[in-house]
């Protein structure tokens, strides 16, 4: 290269601009600024002085000057420094996923080159300016979703004429938003999803935007009729209105879009029929349920042979469904449940495409259940639950071994099952009652099989000899069938069985006597059968056992004692039982369980049986006389115990002044206790101490030489117990007292004086959930007896922890009467015993509403944060989707291993959620490393995915936690399945959120 001489070079230099000689030493003293202003964050520790920035990996240089800067998920906290746009040339800025604060930056109303702006999932608040129409002209591209921008959307946006991109999804938006948005002519993608809009009908503008290609407007209170003209959306790829409450029909030129491949409006209420031009279009994706359609499915959707999935339930569709949709080569999966839907079922289905899920259930079909279904080898869903459906089970099925649940129940199905069916490998559930089917049970299952219910058929025989063999089996129901013989000693080696309804048969004979392998057994129906001898003591025993139904048999003898250490709901009636109910039973919350037994007696008169009180002439004389011996022989020993007395008594003293016995305690037990509250408030020491929060300190305590221990929590050791815990206290007496559930904490009793409180419950060995999920001496966490468990919950243990902590949920909200609050639902609250069933505990803040589904006025807002929902930051109106998004947090913590308070830096795990699943993150990414099995993922990315749904911003798109319980019953019999087969061929669960389409979001 020929070198320009020294005076030649000077002459160059000379001619050039001032600016472009000055421009690389200014642009990098004001990013050394800008690093200054952020106060030198880490992440930008290698801006120096001594290195160009065109070097920088955050920044983009042209022409040796800085056009753009990127600076994504770091450390970088405050507002946006007010002289950024010093950088002249500035075209491209992207600070997003960081915790940048403040009100939105005018000062960027400088870059006047600006045409890509990304602010989004940061801590920007207050109203975005009406004057920002004074952002660069050439802006193309504007980001601010996941800020907490408030009020109106400004029509100033929409003089932004070249914006192709604007996304200000998920903010804090309750105002409007303006419909002049339609006259952006440019734009290509409209995100206003999860806001909190004041309602709206859907501007008609905004169907006019002709280059407009992704459109989601999902949970923004839209209100009214979708407006027609889709015509003049030609580019319309993606349509999302879901969970609004829109209503009317859907347009009919919507489906005449030749680009539009995925369409969701569930959760609205629209009505009307579905456009028959549907059939012109080549769709991917049809999602039009949960809403009020009516009329046919047209006959189009035959022809859309690319079509995946075809999702109409939930709404009120009639006819029947036409030939060709079962003829689709692509078609996966089909869910049309909970219509008006009639005739036979297409023969075709499944015989040419790889189908694997079918749900048509909740319709009125009839004929034959297709003989095809599983032609590929793909079907893991057979549900047809609730038709007219009859004839015989495909014997095409015993082959089917991706089948994982079939629901064929409240039909007119017959026949016997095909043999094969019963071994399928990979079926987890066969629920078939309300139906003709006859024949004997097998001798052997399938080793995944957890659930059979084949109530209300025409089974007959006696239970296999080799009933041992049924391993896995949780639920078995075979109510209302011609069963007989003895109950065979092998069913009671079944160790997980935790429901067994054997009621309505003809079993005959005595019940077994050795019953103690029934560890988990919850509910035991055996009623209406011709049952002879007496009633086991062991059934007492079983600490999980809380329905028990042994009625109209011909029992005999005493009812054991130990029934009542655990017994909820208890029914003996109609037998032929002797003597006295049993203390713990003898109350009138049994008043219905021992009716039509002659010979019972009690001495609570609302029993309404013979009283136990008077007792024969001759008894009492001869118990007088062995009284008399008794005086006699006893009065040489009272002399030799005096001294022993005086003795104890002393030591007793010293002990009452030592533990504030000499208080005036008040001891109040809710069952029979074999302990005093003397024995509980001697052993309140230090090395009995396990945990100590808010409300005071918790103990184990042990009561007996047995080595039995009881968790008792201490309120206060005030001397004056202030207003606030004695409000706890009393609430959590009064709700705990009166509901019982196994998945809520048994309150014992408690103990009370002028000075502090004591509640006595049960001890749950492996203590409370968050231990377990974020163990404070990592990777391990110490037991109670001081060794160091190196155990991480694997995903079968989170997911039966979620389901019973869910159950207990759903009971105080929908079968309380009335209902019950929580208010501080969180992973610290939910207890697991030995087995790691989850149970709720203190309920210190918990309400009692007032009405169902109605709002409570609190007082105050109590709760803890990462928990508690947004509606309850800024309003005392609470009900119960406030513990619905407060479990939901449960959820992500159980996915993803994090805490509720710790999603990033500066957010909340269900923030952090959000964030990431609405910028795109793949779910996976997500989820806790820790569970690592790659069998689980398709569960665990439907948990996560529920826990999103809990964690919705608006209470009412939350589910109940019937719903909760229905979703996590399901993945729960998928994750047994993998966790119980030898092999690991897959783990595909059938994802049961299809109203929450986040994955396109």
């Amino acid at each position: 290269m020929t070198k320009l001489p020294f005076p030649s070079l000077l002459l160059v230099l000379f001619l050039l601009p001032l600016d472009v000689i000055a421009q690389p030493s200014n642009d990098q003293n004001t990013l050394l600024k800008i690093k200054s202003f952020w106060s030198n964050p880490s992440s930008l520790s290698h801006w120096t002085q001594s290195s160009s920035p065109c070097s920088w990996p955050e920044i983009t240089c042209s022409a040796n000057t800085t056009t753009g800067i990127t600076i994504v998920n770091t450390d970088i906290t405050g507002p946006v420094p007010p002289f950024i746009c010093d950088l002249k040339n500035l075209t491209h800025i992207d600070l997003n996923y960081n915790s940048i604060t403040g009100g939105f930056p005018t000062g960027l109303y400088n870059c006047t080159n600006l045409e890509y702006l990304d602010l989004s999932q940061n801590y920007f608040v207050g109203r975005i300016p009406d004057d920002i129409s004074r952002l660069s002209p050439e802006i193309k591209y504007l980001s601010l979703f996941g800020n907490n921008f408030t009020g109106d959307i400004p029509v100033g946006i929409s003089r932004l004429s070249k914006l192709t991109s604007l996304q200000l999804h998920q903010c804090l938006f309750n105002g409007s938003f303006p419909e002049e948005i339609g006259n952006l002519n440019d734009l290509e993608m409209l995100y206003l999803s999860f806001n909190d809009f004041a309602p709206s009908k859907l501007p008609p503008s905004f169907i006019q935007l002709k280059k407009l290609r992704y459109f989601y407007m999902a949970e923004a209170n839209l209100i009214g009729e979708i407006p027609g003209n889709f015509s003049g959306m030609p580019a319309l790829e993606l349509l999302d209105l879901s969970m609004n409450r829109l209503e009317g029909s859907i347009p009919n030129d919507l489906f005449l879009l030749k680009n539009l491949t995925q369409v969701y409006l569930y959760r609205n209420n629209l009505t009307g029929e579905i456009p028959d031009s549907v059939e012109s279009l080549k769709m991917v994706i049809i999602d039009l349920s949960a809403n009020r359609l009516t009329g046919k499915i047209p006959e189009g959707f035959g022809n859309l042979t690319s079509l995946t999935n075809l999702t109409l339930m939930m709404n009120q569709l009639s006819g029947e469904v036409p030939v060709g949709i079962g003829r689709l080569p692509n078609l996966l999966d089909i869910r049309i449940y909970t219509n008006n839907l009639s005739g036979p079922l297409p023969p075709d289905f499944g015989r040419y495409s790889t189908l694997k899920i079918f749900e048509v259930s909740q319709n009125q079909f009839t004929g034959n259940i297709p003989e095809n279904l599983c032609y590929n080898g793909q079907l893991k869903g057979l549900i047809v639950f609730k038709n007219s459906l009859s004839g015989n089970i495909p014997t095409s099925l015993e082959t089917c071994n991706s089948l994982m649940n079939i629901q064929v129940y409240s039909n007119q199905l017959s026949g016997t099952i095909p043999d094969g069916l019963w071994k399928v490998t990979r079926l987890q559930t066969m629920i078939m009652w309300g139906n003709s089917f006859s024949g004997t049970l097998p001798q052997e299952l399938g080793p995944n099989l957890s659930t059979l219910d084949i109530s209300n058929n025409r089974f007959s025989g006696q239970i296999p000899t080799r009933v041992s063999s049924w391993t896995n089996m949780r639920v078995f129901k075979a109510s209302n069938n011609l069963l007989d013989g003895a109950i065979p000693q092998d069913l009671t080696d079944l160790s997980v069985l935790s429901t067994l309804y054997l009621d309505g048969n003809q079993f005959s004979g005595e019940l077994p006597e050795t019953i103690v392998s029934w560890v988990s057994l919850n509910s035991l129906n055996l009623s209406r059968n011709e049952l002879t001898g007496q009633i086991p003591a062991g059934l007492g025993f079983l600490e999980g056992l809380t329905v028990l139904d042994l009625s109209r048999n011909k029992l005999s003898g005493q009812i054991p004692s130990q029934l009542g250490r655990q017994v909820v709901v208890l029914d003996l009636s109609g037998n032929s039982l002797t003597g006295a109910i049993p203390s713990q039973l003898d109350n009138g919350a049994f008043d219905r369980s021992f009716l039509n037994n002659p010979g019972l007696c009690s001495n609570n008169p609302s029993l309404g049986l013979n009283s136990c009180s008077s007792r024969s002439k001759t008894d009492r004389s001869r118990n007088m006389s062995a009284k008399n011996v008794a005086i006699i022989s006893s009065i040489a020993a009272i002399m030799l115990l005096l001294s022993v007395i005086l003795t104890i008594y002393v030591v007793v003293l010293y002990r009452r002044r030592k533990y504030d016995l000499d208080s005036k305690w008040k001891f109040t037990s809710f069952q029979k206790l074999d302990f005093t509250e003397s024995t509980i408030l001697t052993r309140l020491t230090e090395n009995n101490l396990i945990g100590q929060g808010g409300s005071g300190k918790v103990y184990r305590v042990p009561v007996n030489r047995s080595g039995s221990f009881v968790a008792v929590k201490k309120i206060s050791t005030k001397r004056d117990l202030d207003q606030r815990l004695e409000k706890e206290f009393l609430s959590e007496v009064e709700i705990l007292s009166t509901i019982r559930h196994a998945n809520i904490v048994k309150l014992m009793g408690c103990i009370s004086c002028d000075n502090s409180k004591l509640l006595v419950y049960e001890y749950l060995e492996n203590r409370s959930l968050d231990r377990w999920l974020h163990p404070k001496q990592t990777p391990s966490s110490r037991g109670l007896n001081g060794s160091v468990r190196h155990v991480v919950l694997d995903w079968p243990k989170r997911l039966r922890i979620a389901l019973g902590a869910a159950r207990g949920l759903s009971y105080m909200h929908h079968d309380c009467t009335p209902a019950v609050i929580h208010r501080d639902v969180k992973s610290c609250n939910v207890l697991l015993d030995s087995d790691f069933n989850a149970k709720i505990a203190d309920f210190g803040l918990a309400r009692i509403l007032l009405k169902d589904n109605d709002f409570n006025t609190m007082s105050m807002v109590a709760g803890s944060f990462g928990y508690m929902a947004p509606e309850y930051a800024h309003t005392t109106k609470v009900n119960e989707k406030i513990d619905v998004y407060s479990f939901g947090v449960i959820l992500l913590e159980l996915t993803t291993g994090k805490e509720a308070s710790n999603g990033s830096e500066h957010s909340s795990l269900a923030e952090w959620a959000w964030e990431k699943t609405l910028g795109g993150a793949q779910i996976v990414d997500l989820l806790d490393a820790e569970v690592n099995d790659p069998a689980y993922l398709n569960d665990m990315t439907s948990v996560f995915k529920l826990g999103l749904w809990c964690t919705s911003n608006l209470p009412t798109n939350r589910p109940s936690m019937t719903e909760v319980c229905q979703t996590l019953t399901r993945c729960s019999l998928a994750a047994e399945a993998v966790a119980n087969r030898t092999h690991k061929n897959g783990g595909d669960v059938i994802d049961q959120l299809p109203l929450l389409k986040l994955e396109n979001v």
